[in-house]
């Protein structure tokens, strides 16, 4: 009977707090259906009248949506390309390398995890606006071209593979990045699916850094872009409250859907990732 109430108990505590955290997602999603009728009701509706399927195509005509998603898909794919081949080369070096002072620098490397953004962004900004890269691509992507996280993770991984594989490989005439990019590379990939992964969600949900680095809707990623178009209806949101939802919704169904695919791989990356 005790076991009974225990089980029961567990169960109500895990729905309630699922319902929780699920209660501003189900929101959201309620409200990019509604019309600004409903959305200026006294009281609040928990489920629209009709479902306004239009509002996700008034999206693209409230703002310049389609210029958003360009800008932060190429930002994404180029911090994406950069972090990840970056990180192999470095990650090889720390674990397979041998040189004086790598220990020392790759302590250097996780310094770099506790230092955030918003202390070194002021001298960056400095520099890229001297050499004229302010409101362009190089401005959202050099910037964040080596991830010191990644290099610690896949450094955790090579480390863990046996050497004789390489010897082998050497044996049978690899070069140098051949064995990197044909046997090293392709052990990793619980790893390398995982970085890819928090990679393109830190990418596309990036704000402060876009919003600081452009200026002019050209360059705007949709972050910064749908934060622009709350801001210039400020004091009236509830005439596009269910458009920046709708817009919202769009811009988290990528994340969602790389995030069902690979979250196995997460799983066994974390698994062996522990320092060694």
């Amino acid at each position: 009977m005790n076991n009974s109430v225990l089980k029961t108990t567990r169960i109500v505590i895990a729905l309630g707090v699922t319902a929780v955290m699920f209660f501003p997602v189900y929101w959201m999603l309620v409200t990019a259906f509604k019309t600004p009728a409903e959305l200026r009701l006294a009281v609040p509706s928990f489920w629209p009248e009709k479902l306004m399927w239009v509002n996700f195509l008034n999206v693209f005509n409230a703002m310049p949506f389609m210029r958003f998603t360009i800008n932060t898909v190429v930002q994404t794919i180029g911090i994406l390309v950069l972090q990840i081949n970056i990180g192999i080369l470095a990650a090889y070096a720390f674990a397979k390398g041998s040189f004086p002072g790598r220990d020392r620098l790759f302590l250097l490397v996780l310094g770099a995890l506790i230092v955030p953004e918003q202390v070194v962004f002021v001298p960056v900004y400095v520099m890229l606006s001297k050499i004229g890269w302010l409101n362009t691509y190089y401005a959202l992507i050099i910037p964040h071209a080596a991830s010191a996280h990644g290099i610690f993770l896949l450094r955790q991984t090579f480390k863990s593979i046996n050497n004789d594989v390489l010897e082998a490989a050497k044996i049978d005439g690899a070069s140098r990045m051949q064995l990197l990019y044909k046997v090293l590379t392709p052990m990793a990939y619980p790893t390398i699916a995982t970085l890819v992964v928090i990679c393109f969600i830190h990418s596309w949900n990036s704000y402060f850094w876009p919003l600081v680095m452009t200026n002019s809707d050209k360059m705007r990623v949709l972050t910064v872009g749908i934060a622009s178009m709350k801001a210039s209806n400020a004091g009236n949101e509830s005439l596009t409250l269910h458009l920046l939802m709708a817009a919202s919704i769009e811009i988290i169904l990528p994340i969602v859907i790389v995030f069902i695919f690979a979250q196995k791989h997460i799983v066994a990356a974390m698994a062996n990732s522990t320092f060694k």
